[in-house]
């Protein structure tokens, strides 16, 4: 599975807490998730940078792409 386009709604939901429902094993992935619930950043900021760090991890997270639809 690829990573969906930068305009695909999930990045959004992503933004807005869906992100904390992702089941990872990653420590990058986790310490992501965990700055970006107690950052003060524009929802649509934390959109970009999630898209851009699966964007750049996408072959080393395919378990995590295949959920980015689903959360």
């Amino acid at each position: 599975m690829t990573v969906p386009s930068a305009e695909h709604p999930c990045w959004q939901r992503l933004a807005a807490g869906a992100l904390a429902r992702m089941q990872t094993q990653h420590l990058g992935t986790q310490l992501m998730i965990k700055r970006l619930e107690r950052s003060n950043e524009a929802p649509t900021a934390k959109a970009r940078e999630i898209h851009a760090f699966f964007a750049r991890w996408e072959r080393a997270l395919p378990q995590e792409v295949q959920q980015l639809t689903r959360l």
